[in-house]
C-alpha cells in the first residue's frame, strides 16, 4: 500500500481527551482560546473539543456553561472541523436517556456548530446507538460510528466486522476503532483496518492511548493497513494515559507516501505554549508512570486507576491495588465481558473494589443490579446466571432496547428548573445531570439577580416554596 501517496490526517484531542486523561479535565476555557488562531492554522483534519467528561466538569468544577464553551470554540476556530465524543444514548452523562433528550440534544449540538459526531456505545450494543446517529444525520452533521475495542474469549475479528456492518447498516459516514485502554496491538490493528477497508468503503480512524507503550507503533501498523486519520494530542499534552504526541507521529512520516503535510515548526510554538498552561494545573497532574504494563494484563484504561487509587485511598487501602487489579477480570468476565469504558470501566471498577475490601458481591452497586436487568444493553458475552439470580431475583431482564422503557424528559425537566431557565440548552444541561446542573444554574441566577441563596432556602424551609428577596 505504500505505492499510492494517501496523506493521514490528525485529530487533535488537547482540548478534550488530553486533559480529561492527563489533568482531571480541568483546563478552563480561557486557556484554550488564546491559542485557537495558531491551532486553526495548522491544517488539523478535525479538533476534538467537546463531550466525553468535559461536560460534567465544566459545570460541577470550573463554574463553566459547556454550551457557552462549545459556542465561543465554534467562533474561534474558523477553518478548522470540530469534533465531539458522545456516549450514544448516554449523551455525554453515564446512564440512558430518553430519546427526547438524545433528540434534542444533539440537533443543539450541531446548531452550535459541531460538524462531526463520534459516537460510541460501552456495550458495542448498536440499539444504543442507533437514535444518536439518525438525529445527527437529520441534522446534517458527520456521523463517526464507533468500536470500542477490547479482548476477551467472545471479542474477535469477526465480532469486530459484525458490530461495523450493522453501524453501516445505521448510516455511518466514517469509522472510529476506539482503543481507549492502548491494549490494541500494532498487528491485530493492520488485520483489522485492513479487514475494515476491503469490506466496507469508509474512512477509518484510530483512537488510543499511550498507557501500554505500544500506540505509536500501532499507528503505523495501522497507517500501512489504509487508515486514514489517527489521533494525537500536541506533545507537551501527550503520552502516558493521552494520546501518542502530534509532532514524532508528524515527523516520521514525512517524505513518505503518508506525509501529513502538517508544519513542525508551528507545532512546536503550540508545544511551548501548553508547557507553560499545564504548569497551572499542577494540583491535578497526577498520573507519574511513562508506560504502565498493568494495562496490558488487565487491561485497566488508565482512568481506572485513577479512580482505584482515589477509592483505595479513602478507605486507607491503597496496598490492596494488586488485588482489586487481579480482581477487575474476574467481574468482567461475571458480566459477560464488557469494554472498558464509560460508564462500564465505573460499573466494573468500583465493583472490583468493593469485592476486594468487603467480600465478593457481599454488597454490589445500583449501577451492576440495571447492568443485570439488561438497562446498558445486551452484553457481548453471557453473564453469570447464578449471580445474576442472586442479585436480582425474579425481576424481569430487559431483552429490548434499553432506552425504549424510558419515558420523555425533557418536559418534566423544563419544570423543575423553573425560573433558572435563560436558555434552551439549560433544560438539556438539568436533563443530563439534574443535581449538578441546578447548582450551577441556581448559582449563575444568584449572580445575576443578585439573589441571597441561604435566605431564599431558609425561607423554603419556613413557607413550603422558595420565597425569593428583592
Amino acid at each position: 500500500m505504500t505505492d499510492t501517496t494517501r496523506k493521514i490526517g490528525i485529530t487533535d484531542t488537547t482540548w478534550r481527551d488530553a486533559h480529561q486523561s492527563l489533568l482531571a479535565t480541568r483546563m478552563k476555557t480561557e486557556d484554550m482560546l488564546p491559542i485557537a488562531k495558531k491551532m486553526d492554522e495548522i491544517g488539523y483534519h478535525s479538533m476534538e473539543v467537546w463531550g466525553g467528561a468535559t461536560f460534567d466538569t465544566c459545570m460541577r468544577f470550573l463554574n463553566e456553561d459547556p454550551w457557552e464553551r462549545l459556542s465561543k470554540i465554534r467562533q474561534a476556530l474558523k477553518k478548522t472541523k470540530i469534533q465531539m465524543l458522545l456516549r450514544g444514548q448516554n449523551l455525554v452523562g453515564y446512564k440512558h436517556y430518553a430519546d427526547d433528550v438524545v433528540e434534542e440534544f444533539i440537533k443543539k449540538t450541531a446548531a452550535h456548530g459541531m460538524d462531526i459526531f463520534r459516537i460510541f456505545d460501552a456495550m458495542n450494543d448498536v440499539r444504543n446507538l442507533s437514535k444518536a446517529m439518525e438525529t445527527a444525520k437529520k441534522e446534517g452533521a458527520h456521523v463517526q460510528a464507533t468500536i470500542c475495542y477490547t479482548i476477551s474469549p467472545v471479542h474477535n475479528l469477526e465480532y469486530n466486522l459484525k458490530i461495523a456492518q450493522q453501524l453501516v447498516d445505521h448510516g455511518a459516514d466514517s469509522f472510529c476503532i476506539k482503543d481507549m485502554a492502548g491494549i490494541l496491538k500494532p498487528y491485530t490493528a493492520y488485520e483489522l483496518v485492513g479487514e475494515l477497508k476491503k469490506k466496507f468503503q469508509l474512512p477509518v480512524q484510530l483512537h488510543t492511548h499511550y498507557t501500554s507503550g505500544m500506540a505509536s507503533m500501532m499507528y503505523l501498523k495501522a497507517i500501512e493497513a489504509g487508515a486514514d486519520v489517527i489521533d494525537t494530542a500536541i506533545s507537551t499534552m501527550a503520552m502516558g494515559t493521552s494520546q501518542p504526541a502530534t509532532e514524532p507521529m508528524v515527523a516520521t512520516l514525512q517524505d513518505t507516501p503518508y506525509d501529513t503535510g502538517l508544519n513542525l515548526a508551528a507545532l512546536k510554538e503550540i508545544a511551548e505554549e501548553y508547557q507553560a498552561i499545564r504548569k497551572k494545573y499542577k494540583a491535578f497532574d497526577v498520573y507519574q508512570a511513562g508506560v504502565d504494563t498493568n494495562v496490558l494484563l488487565y487491561q485497566v484504561p488508565g482512568g481506572m486507576l485513577s479512580n482505584f487509587i482515589t477509592q483505595l485511598q479513602q478507605q486507607n487501602a491503597l496496598h490492596r491495588m494488586p488485588e482489586v487489579l487481579a480482581e477487575v477480570p474476574k467481574v468482567r468476565k461475571d458480566l459477560g465481558y464488557p469494554p472498558l469504558v464509560t460508564p462500564t470501566s465505573q460499573i466494573v471498577g468500583t465493583q472490583a473494589v468493593m469485592n476486594v475490601l468487603l467480600g465478593p458481591y457481599k454488597m454490589v452497586t445500583n449501577e451492576v443490579r440495571a447492568y443485570l436487568k439488561g438497562a446498558y444493553g445486551a452484553t457481548p458475552g453471557p453473564v453469570n446466571e447464578e449471580l445474576r439470580k442472586q442479585i436480582i431475583g425474579d425481576e424481569k431482564v430487559i431483552t429490548g432496547r434499553p432506552a425504549d422503557e424510558l419515558e420523555p424528559q425533557l418536559a418534566q425537566a423544563r419544570k423543575e428548573i423553573g425560573i433558572y431557565l435563560q436558555k434552551e440548552e439549560d433544560v438539556l444541561s438539568y436533563a443530563i445531570f439534574p443535581q449538578v446542573a441546578k447548582q450551577f444554574l441556581e448559582e449563575r441566577y444568584a449572580a445575576k439577580t443578585n439573589v441571597d441563596f441561604k435566605l431564599a432556602q431558609e425561607n423554603e424551609a419556613a413557607f413550603g416554596t422558595k420565597v425569593y428577596p428583592l
